[in-house]
């Protein structure tokens, strides 16, 4: 897959995932508007019910008074049974308060006292009744009202509503300007030893001021509506998301895990591209590898069968000699192949005996020195550990240096300067390649342990190789239980840190 079809594909899935995250948020306004719609809605009939019911409750009354009244006795007594009517209890008290002065200002009304003289005394009495049932009152809106029944009624129809929060209540008077009825309480006014109810100090005032939840009380009074009964809701936005919270936590998981798949497949989808690359490196690598042996082979070959050289013993074994060689060459670059194939398994193991470092690195820079003396560099020693005798594979830490010498010399442009130098550091010994080549990038530093890959050198192809050396250096001393660093900043050398054990985790072979 290019380049230019993972992109197009990167974006149709982030507009995909937009787009999807656009309509789930305008879903989830819709479905909370919708939510409030429907509590307002719930609220209001609530509201507006509480406001019936006490409407036909003081409708009532007059008719319970009258109803008491209507035994014998001339209307002159009305106010010795209203009394009698209060401290016995058959009517709420307060409620005579009213009746009693209408009454006896009706009672002194001359005309009114010609209209009712020609009646009978049941007569006289249902009439005057009918008429101060009719007649305003002058009882305050806070009198008309029970605080502790009208608390208990707004929350029955709530609770009928399916709305179970708390909730806070006022009853507000026109007249004072002022909640007169707090909850389930009155409010005490300063002027007569009462608090303004709305005084922006107090808070909860000031938000039950301005809610848009109340409705008029009373609106059937000939004067108009003495009050407002208003009510707020502090936690109502918890009431409302609580109903889509399980959707919307299963909203964000699932979006959260689609976004991680998306993520990872673009993440795999970059890597396998990258190892595709590399990859197709190593087999050009490796063709150009094997290309010169097999030419070499090929034309020491037929100069051997040539009737000219076959003759001169001298000459067959000097091209024999070269045969031998390039295959030598060819079956080790094979080896290092396979040997990578192995180590990616699984399948090899350490013969772990005990490894004296400063000997293979004595062997590897002698072979090593010759390569570097051609290019009129200089390889230096610096062996400061004391204690060097490890558990190890003495093949596979051979191949460990002579890998990190061999790259410290084909990394470097021109005179090589290249030291190793070893020290005891806690438990182990620390061994460290140091050169003064091309360096690397903090980019390339991040890969270069990686199979296949090779720190790129600009327009310089002089550097051969499979891009296994340094994967193959990191599985080894993994396996002898060590550490690997590396130290690097272009133009100025790498340094490349080893930490073995003394003591391997595996029983040391015989």
């Amino acid at each position: 897959m290019n380049k230019t079809a993972i992109w197009a594909i990167i974006i149709l899935m982030s507009v995909a995932l937009i787009g999807t995250g656009v309509i789930q948020v305008l879903w989830f306004r819709n479905s909370i508007n919708l939510e409030e719609t429907r509590f307002d809605n719930n609220v209001f009939d609530a509201l507006n019910r509480v406001e019936e019911r006490l409407s036909e409750k003081e409708e009532e009354e007059p008719l319970e008074v009258l109803k008491y009244f209507n035994n014998s006795g001339s209307i002159l007594n009305y106010k010795e049974k209203a009394i009698f009517m209060e401290e016995t209890g058959l009517v709420r008290p307060g409620i005579l308060k009213e009746y009693k002065n209408l009454g006896d200002t009706l009672i002194n009304n001359d005309a009114m006292i010609e209209m009712l003289r020609p009646m009978d005394k049941w007569t006289q009495q249902r009439t005057l009744m009918e008429i101060m049932a009719m007649m305003p009152t002058a009882k305050e809106i806070e009198e008309r009202i029970d605080p502790a029944e009208l608390y208990k009624s707004v929350e029955t129809e709530l609770d009928n509503h399916n709305i179970d929060i708390n909730f806070q209540l006022g009853v507000y008077s026109r007249k004072a300007e002022s909640f007169v009825i707090l909850n389930d309480n009155y409010v005490i006014n300063m002027s007569e030893g009462r608090t303004n109810a709305t005084d922006p100090g107090f808070v909860m005032n000031r938000t039950l001021f301005n809610s848009k939840y109340q409705v008029d009380l009373f609106r059937d009074d000939l004067q108009g509506s003495p009050g407002i009964l208003k009510v707020h809701f502090p936690n109502k936005q918890g009431l409302l998301w609580s109903s889509l919270l399980p959707t919307l936590m299963g909203t964000i998981l699932f979006t959260g895990l689609i976004l991680f798949c998306f993520a990872y497949t673009i993440h795999v989808i970059f890597r396998q591209k990258k190892i595709s690359e590399m990859k197709t490196d190593f087999i050009n690598n490796m063709t150009h590898e094997f290309k010169t042996p097999i030419a070499t082979i090929s034309l020491a070959a037929d100069s051997i069968t040539s009737p000219m050289v076959i003759k001169d013993d001298q000459k067959v074994t000097r091209f024999a000699g070269i045969i031998k060689q390039e295959n030598q060459r060819m079956l080790g670059q094979v080896e290092k192949v396979l040997q990578m194939a192995r180590i990616d398994k699984e399948e090899f193991e350490l013969k772990v005996t005990p490894v004296d470092i400063h000997e293979i690195i004595e062997r590897a820079v002698e072979h090593v020195s010759l390569q570097v003396q051609k290019r009129d560099g200089i390889l230096l020693k610096k062996l400061d550990a004391h204690k060097t005798v490890i558990e190890g594979d003495q093949t596979h830490l051979a191949s460990v240096v002579y890998n990190l010498l061999d790259n410290a010399n084909k990394y470097s442009e021109d005179h090589p300067h290249i030291t190793i130098h070893t020290k005891n550091v806690g438990d182990g010994i620390e061994l460290i390649v140091e050169d003064e080549g091309i360096g690397m990038s903090k980019e390339a530093r991040k890969h270069i342990f990686e199979k296949f890959y090779r720190v790129p050198t600009g327009n310089l192809h002089n550097v051969k190789g499979f891009g296994l050396g340094l994967s193959y250096v990191k599985a080894i001393v993994d396996a002898h239980n060590g550490k690997v660093n590396v130290q690097s900043e272009p133009g100025k050398g790498s340094s490349f840190i080893l930490y073995f054990p003394f003591k391997h985790n595996k029983h040391i072979a015989a």
